[in-house]
């Protein structure tokens, strides 16, 4: 039997006009055959998806999402967007998307949006959900590499805001090594109590507290929680995500004020279209994200870090991604650099100061300024500007000498953040020390051990915890956990209850960069791995010496040695298949608590 023929329709390209809106507006001014020639790099990587006689089927795959045959030669830029609605931080990163697909169209280039995930770690406080927001920096920034390389794209324009998302994305860039440039989404405005007192989230956690000690009601705890997160974007004080996004800068992976523009302002979208231009330079002389990222820069982020007391995070994202850029970077240097670099900054949890304030008074360049002048940073290496370091602070001024103080009148000579070494912590342990009472700066005193971060915010909150104490909560590092969920709820609890400048928490856990006091985090190796913290009892006489750079337990070698060989382990069920797979694979926070590479390891 004859088969029936079907009359054939032509269509000769039908899906650019369909989806013209998103490649190409229809008011754009047509970019001229001089300005695509400028913007091609020697070769183009999306050629191996574009070019020849054999990509057909690819070119009619990108037809059919919208790229006319016409724009086939322009560059293909990612932009690499971590917009969730349920993430205050990010919650407007659609928008800022599409400010930002506008001028790349408008430069020339084909843009291609793709989202991350994005995990919001308040949110995810204080319960088991806290045990995915580490692990979700990896599962970010294997999603942007499967991205990026399963397409072959020319470049990517990163736009991150919150903790886990902004190293998630370095470590792609730095693994990808790719003409690349960050734009983030910005800080939230500082709460103000109807009194006008400056809030932040940090503010929130500790009013629980003090709700649950009696002295503050219900409405003065409903006060907090309406007034302290204004505004979208990343929380207002010095924490995670405000410290990563500052660090952008230094690194030179991001343009001048990336970390203090605020979120919805002109200015954020000023610097969104001065990165889009930059790209052009990037491209032509395929500046990638390695001859950016390299190991000067890294010391330098170091500098910054301490200069303004940072989250403790940092400093395990820091090492976490040069090792994607293989950089070799040690705890060891990291605190030789603490060592030399004074504390010029002093924001929230720290001090009283929030990032409009450090806006206000001349952003990251005009601390970074600070630094150069005193020959602190080397300022002649390449940004992403395509200009030095230097030459992007040329005119950079600190306009309020309280907020960034100069070098002459720091607010301590050592820097913010401190190394700890000792027989607690073989391989080293972090601390904040610009949130640490002076009177905490040595302490001595014993030992209130819980396996767990839950037994320890109930015997905090049923005030089990009193002055002299060392709270240790072990068994919570990146696999033993699994997740290294950050402690910023005991630690609030401590300070909503009028402990801060009385008793110490260490653990091999994580802290918000939310949390003040005297609180030592990522000690390593964990009690999960057999570290000296697995060995501690009730009573135990522990050492912190932040001079010395020291943690210590009155215990002999041997005695902990024989403690560990007969510790028992708490069986801890772990349902999710995810997180099981994280424990066998993650290694130490000493090391950025990356997973293992076979290949490496």
């Amino acid at each position: 039997m004859r088969a029936t023929r079907v009359k054939e329709t032509h269509h000769p390209d039908p899906a650019p006009e369909r989806l013209r809106g998103f490649f190409l507006e229809k008011n754009e001014t047509p970019v001229t055959k001089e300005q695509q020639n400028n913007q091609k790099p020697r070769r183009q990587r999306s050629a191996q998806i574009k070019e020849g006689p054999t990509r057909a089927p690819h070119r009619s795959l990108l037809r059919a999402a919208g790229v006319a045959p016409e724009h086939m030669d322009r560059p293909f830029v990612a932009l690499v967007n971590s917009f969730a609605e349920i993430v205050p931080g990010h919650v407007h990163l659609d928008g800022f998307g599409r400010h930002i697909k506008a001028a790349l169209r408008a430069a020339g280039y084909v843009p291609f949006e793709f989202n991350t995930i994005a995990v919001d770690d308040g949110i995810a406080m204080g319960h088991s959900g806290m045990r995915y927001s580490l692990p979700s920096r990896e599962i970010i920034a294997d999603s942007v590499e499967t991205m990026i390389a399963a397409h072959c794209f020319d470049a990517m324009v990163c736009v991150p805001n919150c903790d886990k998302i902004v190293p998630g994305m370095l470590m792609a860039a730095a693994r990808l090594d790719i003409p690349t440039i960050f734009v983030s989404g910005g800080p939230m405005a500082t709460g103000r109590l109807a009194d006008g007192t400056a809030t932040d989230l940090s503010s929130v956690f500790e009013a629980v507290a003090k709700h649950q000690n009696g002295d503050i009601d219900d409405a003065q705890l409903g006060e907090f929680e309406a007034r302290s997160c204004p505004t979208c974007g990343s929380c207002s004080g010095l924490f995670t995500a405000n410290s990563m996004n500052c660090l952008m800068e230094v690194l030179g992976i991001a343009l001048p004020y990336n970390g203090t523009a605020p979120a919805l302002s002109a200015e954020r979208e000023v610097l969104a279209t001065d990165a889009v231009a930059k790209l052009e330079r990037l491209l032509a002389e395929d500046i990638t994200a390695r001859q950016v990222l390299n190991k000067q820069a890294f010391l330098d982020a170091i500098a910054l870090d301490v200069a303004m007391g940072g989250s403790t995070n940092t400093v395990m994202h820091l090492l976490a991604i040069a090792r994607e850029a293989e950089v070799e970077l040690s705890l060891d240097e990291v605190d030789t650099v603490a060592r030399r670099v004074p504390y010029l900054t002093k924001l929230s949890p720290s001090g009283k100061h929030h990032m409009d304030d450090l806006a206000r008074a001349g952003g990251i360049p005009a601390l970074l300024g600070q630094l150069h002048q005193g020959g602190l940073i080397d300022g002649e290496r390449v940004t992403v500007t395509g200009e030095t370091l230097s030459t992007n602070l040329k005119d950079a001024e600190a306009a309020d000498p309280e907020v960034i103080r100069p070098l002459d009148r720091p607010y301590a000579v050592g820097g913010g953040l401190a190394v700890l070494f000792g027989n607690l912590a073989p391989d080293g342990a972090v601390l904040k020390t610009g949130a640490v009472a002076p009177s905490m700066r040595h302490h001595r005193g014993p030992a209130r051990v819980f396996d767990g971060h839950d037994e320890a915010v109930a015997a905090i909150h049923a005030g089990q915890i009193v002055a002299g104490d060392v709270v240790v909560i072990r068994y919570e590092g990146p696999a033993g956990g699994p997740g290294m969920q950050e402690m910023l709820e005991p630690t609030s609890a401590i300070a909503g209850r009028g402990l801060a400048g009385s008793v110490a928490l260490i653990t091999d856990g994580r802290f918000s960069g939310a949390t003040r006091g005297a609180c030592v985090g990522h000690i390593s190796p964990e009690a999960a791995s057999g570290g000296p913290i697995a060995a501690l009892q009730e009573g135990d006489m522990i050492v912190i010496d932040i001079e010395r750079r020291r943690i210590d337990v009155e215990l002999s070698e041997e005695s902990i040695a024989a403690r560990i060989a007969t510790r028992r382990q708490p069986q801890r069920h772990v349902a999710s298949r995810w997180l099981r797979r994280y424990a066998a694979m993650v290694t130490s926070a000493s090391t950025g608590a990356v997973l293992a590479d076979p290949v490496r390891s």
